[in-house]
């Protein structure tokens, strides 16, 4: 773990509200706090610089160091009163599993101890196969286990049988779907002298040991776990069946409750319980057919949850001070900055305006779905070079391929190879630093996503642009009216990742209510993400089917558990971006930039405010991102996925680099594409400008890179030309 670092109870807080912060320090002194805020996080020298303005604020001052654990892992937890009734004698123990590292062991299913003591019961797996481990009040443990391996990805019943007064416990394995020449089925057993403990336990866990803290937790899909008050065969052969019968004491049936937190118990004790860490639900079971691909349409089908070792929701660490957000504070990106010894971390929030109440014209709408999706992407791209660039330009030394401790990004696999779908910002988020690097840019800085922003956020400052600031988080929550009071909203260089909640907002203030939306970036509004209350500061993304993907959803499991809805790409849920911003993802490649060349319709009198007092015919072959204001990610006008017919083209990008191209969804072979045209002809970024309903207006500028023109030669250039016109145009009548 970090030596100092933290992370904030929420992104966001208007004046008079609280921004709670919790830190974990590991130094022996006292830590020092103070308030900044940030302007512009770029630390490249060929910049304006890192620009951090000192706020005075009653949070400054010396803190004591404490240091706070992080607990990954996820499991279920079913507190007990007491040991279930039928469970001081003869019982079994099992569940329908699927592993994923079946060779990393121990790795718990369901276990039950004292955490006093040490007594109880646990079954797990690991290189031997199914286990079972009986201990004593006393310190006594006797273990069985079946000696077979299991093997990954494959569905088996799983149970172990204790009988105290025959003095013995055995435990099976049989595989769910026998498979030719694969002998994984097994029974193990050993004389236990009567061993039996765990009485006093407070809770059973499903998918991690129960000790003092969590351990030995499962990889892979659970089903049906269960206690029984019987070792009889037929009768253990009936609970798997799915039967009930008078000797079951507790069947967890996770196809019940799927889009909560919630574990429902069927038996007789009602012994329900809660999941931890954000395991993965809706996920099919042994049964699924294939039958039915929505797991509320059959959730007998879905009946499985995926556990990991390394998931996190919360770090569930303690309060350390709270920001009372001052009345005459102004809305902005702010930084709780953190130091000790050599050791620095800034920790950015947004002070946002009152609902109703802005402050100024123009909004600035913060793309922390993104970040958070993002969030401590590890991409094992950080050699020498690039840490020495950073060390020189005094860039974050924080990097993900350093830490997992503080979980991973949904760009990033788990352990067992499962795609990360799930994301929380209860945890230090690296990546969301002003001063972080993301890639090694031989032309730039290679920023992305909160400091790539704080280009437009230092251009704004510096050409006097007054905005306000609020989050997409602010935005899903209160709607349309968040920004309905705003004559412009504007967006950062990637607001990727929305809810249906942020898109439905957007559109209906630019497309019903005569608000006017300057897209200030590329692959904007591509994928769809889903939030629930269960789960607060938590998101889950599905990658379904298509599109430019690190991982991809297996078959079945395309669907949101957060609220049953279908997860992948907004074009396949009928609603492309083009649709909303008049452009949308079209290609991809390198951390390069090129430049766009004007366009024939940059002189139609409708627009040609647009390029007032521009000459040039080549825009933006000058920046910090890439080298040029079109690059990375490019976005296209398309009338085909939406493009309002009206819509005017003010310039196209060209002459990219080799790495680019088109994106997935658009390629139907190597010959064809969606749209009909040759694959080459898709490789560019659009600026588009279109006009709507009530005097609204739509601007864009369809690449990731061309904020990080703004600056150049002073802010006095065609790109900050350009952006300058079209923002005091659309602030005005």
């Amino acid at each position: 773990m970090l030596a100092l670092t933290g992370y904030t109870d929420r992104f966001s807080a208007p004046p008079g509200g609280r921004i709670a912060f919790r830190i974990s320090s590991a130094f022996e002194e006292d830590y020092q706090v103070d308030l900044v805020r940030i302007i512009h996080g770029d630390p490249n020298p060929e910049g304006p610089g890192i620009k951090l303005r000192p706020v005075a604020s009653a949070i400054e001052g010396p803190y004591p160091s404490r240091y706070q654990p992080v607990q990954l892992g996820s499991c279920a937890e079913i507190p007990l009163a007491a040991m279930p009734a039928g469970l001081e004698g003869s019982r079994t123990v099992g569940a329908v599993i699927w592993p994923t590292l079946p060779d990393r062991g121990p790795q718990t299913v369901v276990s039950v101890r004292d955490p006093a003591t040490g007594g109880g019961f646990w079954l797990s797996i690991g290189p031997d196969g199914a286990a079972i481990d009986v201990a004593s009040d006393t310190g006594e443990t006797v273990s069985a286990s079946t000696g077979t391996p299991l093997v990954r990805h494959q569905w088996y019943r799983v149970w172990a049988c204790i009988e105290p007064d025959a003095g013995r416990i055995t435990v099976h394995q049989d595989p769910v779907e026998p498979r030719f020449m694969c002998d994984d089925a097994g029974a193990g057993s050993v004389s236990s002298g009567g061993t039996t403990g765990g009485q006093g336990a407070p809770s059973l866990l499903i998918a991690a040991r129960a000790a003092r803290t969590r351990d030995q937790h499962f990889n892979g899909k659970i089903e049906a776990p269960f206690l029984l008050a019987s070792t009889d065969p037929q009768t253990v052969a009936a609970v798997f069946a799915g039967d009930a019968p008078a000797a079951l004491v507790a069947r967890w049936d996770f196809s019940r409750a799927i889009t909560t937190r919630r574990v429902e118990d069927t038996g007789p004790n009602g012994l329900h319980g809660i999941l931890l860490n954000l395991p993965a639900r809706a996920m099919t079971a042994s049964g699924w057919d294939g039958s039915e691909m929505c797991f509320a349409h059959r959730p007998e089908h879905y009946g499985a949850i995926h556990f990991h070792e390394d998931d996190l929701h919360d770090c569930g660490w303690e309060d350390d001070f709270v920001f009372e957000v001052p009345d005459d504070i102004p809305s902005g990106i702010y930084g709780c900055r953190l130091r000790c010894r050599h050791v620095e971390d800034v920790i950015p929030f947004y002070v946002r305006p009152h609902t109703g109440r802005p402050t100024s014209d123009v909004v600035f709408l913060a793309s922390t779905f993104t970040y958070q999706v993002y969030a401590n992407h590890r991409r094992d791209n950080t050699d020498h070079r690039f840490r020495e660039k950073g060390l020189s330009w005094g860039a974050s030394q924080h990097l993900p391929d350093d830490h997992s401790d503080y979980a991973h990004s949904t760009y990033n696999k788990h352990l067992d190879g499962s795609g990360v779908a799930y994301s929380s910002r209860l945890r230090p988020i690296l990546t969301m630093r002003h001063n972080f690097l993301t890639f090694d840019d031989p032309f730039g800085s290679g920023m992305r996503h909160l400091p790539a922003d704080t280009h437009l956020i230092d251009w704004l400052d510096a050409m006097g642009h007054g905005v306000d600031i609020v989050t997409d988080e602010d935005l899903d929550d209160e709607g349309v009216e968040l920004i309905a009071p705003y004559r412009v909203v504007i967006t950062g260089s990637h607001p990727e990742y929305h809810t249906s909640g942020t898109l439905d907002a957007l559109h209906e203030y630019a497309h019903r209510r005569g608000g006017r939306l300057m897209y200030m970036g590329g692959n904007g509004f591509y994928w769809r993400v889903a939030r629930n209350a269960d789960w607060p500061g938590s998101l889950e993304i599905r990658r379904a089917e298509n599109g430019i993907r690190t991982w991809a959803a297996e078959p079945g499991e395309y669907y949101n558990a957060f609220d049953a809805s279908y997860g992948g790409l907004w074009r396949r849920n009928g609603r492309p971006p083009q649709l909303l911003a008049g452009v949308g993802f079209s290609s991809q490649g390198a951390f390069e930039g090129s430049y766009y060349r004007r366009a024939p319709g940059s002189d139609d009198p409708r627009v040609a405010w647009i390029l007032e007092g521009i000459n040039e015919e080549i825009l933006g072959n000058f920046g910090l991102s890439g080298g040029g204001a079109a690059g990375f990610e490019l976005d296209r006008a398309d009338v085909l996925l939406g493009t309002p017919e009206h819509a005017v083209v003010i310039a196209s990008s060209e002459n990219h680099q080799p790495s680019f191209i088109p994106v997935l969804e658009d390629q139907l072979s190597q010959r064809n594409t969606y749209t009909g045209v040759p694959h080459a002809s898709l490789i560019r970024a659009d600026i588009v400008f279109f006009e709507t309903a009530n005097g609204g207006a739509v601007f864009s500028v369809g690449s990731i890179t061309f904020c990080g023109s703004l600056s150049h030669q002073n802010y006095a250039n065609s790109i900050s030309r350009m952006i300058d016109n079209v923002l005091r145009r659309l602030r005005g009548d």
